[in-house]
């Protein structure tokens, strides 16, 4: 039975660190579009201000082919709602972060629990997870290798004990000879 919630808790971190990825990704998306919107915006305001006064119609050219990607960006952007879409990955992200705790509070209580108090939270977070994986946002391949790579190279979700001494008060440290 550990091994299955090992298992279990294993798949769910993957799927946490993805969810997050996904939301990264999206979030850069976004910032992109924006500046892009922004400098686009300001080349074809500027421009057209300065056709006015110059009165070149090169200027006028420019500012109309720069406005007309501007309209392009906008509405090839115009069905997605990349916020609303960072907020559900974020969101789904932290609902699986507290079942992520909670598996590990299993692991840490494996042997002062019987086998029946196990199997009834291990099936009670079963279920919690299936409930969040039903209104989960769809990732992709790359936030998939991205979370992949955060925890098996980066070990991002992951502390090594000198470096939680490293957070802790004096006091409390483990490792104070190493300090």
């Amino acid at each position: 039975m550990e091994i299955q919630i090992r298992e279990a808790y294993g798949r769910l971190v993957y799927t946490y660190t993805t969810q997050l990825k996904q939301a990264e990704q999206l979030t850069n998306k976004n910032q992109n579009v924006k500046h892009w919107q922004i400098g686009l915006s300001a080349v074809t305001t500027g421009g057209i201000l300065t056709a006015v006064i110059s009165n070149q119609t090169v200027l006028t050219w420019i500012s109309a082919i720069v406005s007309t990607a501007l309209l392009g960006l906008n509405l090839y952007i115009k069905d997605f709602n990349l916020a609303e879409d960072i907020r559900r990955h974020r969101s789904t992200a932290d609902a699986l972060w507290v079942i992520r705790e909670k598996y590990v509070s299993l692991l840490t209580d494996f042997d002062t629990l019987s086998e029946q108090e196990i199997t009834n939270i291990r099936d009670a977070l079963q279920e919690q997870t299936a409930k969040i994986y039903q209104s989960a946002p769809s990732t992709n391949a790359k936030s998939y290798a991205a979370a992949q790579k955060a925890l098996k190279e980066n070990e991002e979700q992951f502390f090594r004990s000198s470096e939680i001494d490293q957070m802790l008060p004096e006091h409390l440290r483990k490792n104070n000879s190493q300090n």
